[in-house]
Order: structure tokens, then C-alpha cells, then sequence
């Protein structure tokens, strides 16, 4: 069973914390900063989600459509310290799987990847 994330964020320190966290629950994390990177990562392996940190990486809605259509069995899930993101409504409501609030609660996060595997899985 594949137990890769694939995490956008600028912000090392950020990603640390949140790779250490997926690793108590042996998940893997693979940090890209830039949508061309994380395409290109896409094109070469499988992954359980990707985490879009929304505040360290600069996101669209075009872009988010374009992932999405171009990779349907991939989860996207979305973090961001604010609540509201007009400029990315479409693409929240259309592509992303789960929005979490920054600082990422733990049982939060285990509990979307828990659905994701079960969706995978057809249950």
C-alpha cells in the first residue's frame, strides 16, 4: 500500500514538523516548492495526497484545475492559517479534497488520510 505525501511548502521548517508528524504514522513525505515540481514528481510516482500549503506557495485556481484533471486519482487537501481564500473558491470547491487549518491538527490530518484510503479502496 502506497504511503507517500507529496507536501507544496516553501517553508523547511514547516515541512519538517509536518514530515515528523506523518511519520509517527509511517507515512512519507516528499517536499517540492513550485507547481512545475510537483507536476513532475506527479508524472513519476504515486502518491496517498498531496498537501497544498496555500500561505508558503503561490497557487491558483488554473493550476489547482489543471493538477486535478491531469492526475484524477490523486487527493488534493489544502492548509492555510486562513479560513477564507475567495481568490481559490473555485478550485476548493471543485478539486480539493479537505481544507486544514494551520497549525495542522494531527488527528485532523490522519483522519482525512484515513478517508482517503478508504475511498481508494472502495469502501
Amino acid at each position: 500500500m502506497k504511503r507517500s505525501i507529496l507536501v507544496m511548502n516553501a517553508d523547511r521548517n514547516e515541512f519538517q514538523d509536518l514530515s515528523a508528524l506523518l511519520m509517527r504514522r509511517s507515512y512519507s513525505a516528499l517536499r517540492v516548492e513550485s507547481p512545475g515540481d510537483l507536476r513532475k514528481k506527479l508524472e513519476a510516482d504515486s502518491f496517498v495526497a498531496v498537501l497544498l500549503d496555500i500561505d508558503s506557495t503561490q497557487m491558483d485556481n488554473r493550476t489547482i484545475h489543471d493538477l486535478a484533471s491531469k492526475f484524477p486519482a490523486v487527493h488534493f487537501l489544502c492548509m492555510s492559517k486562513d479560513s477564507f481564500h475567495p481568490e481559490l473558491q473555485d478550485a476548493i470547491s471543485r478539486h480539493i479534497y479537505a481544507c486544514l487549518s494551520k497549525p495542522v491538527d494531527p488527528e485532523e490530518l490522519f483522519y482525512w488520510l484515513k478517508c482517503i484510503q478508504e475511498d481508494d479502496k472502495g469502501i
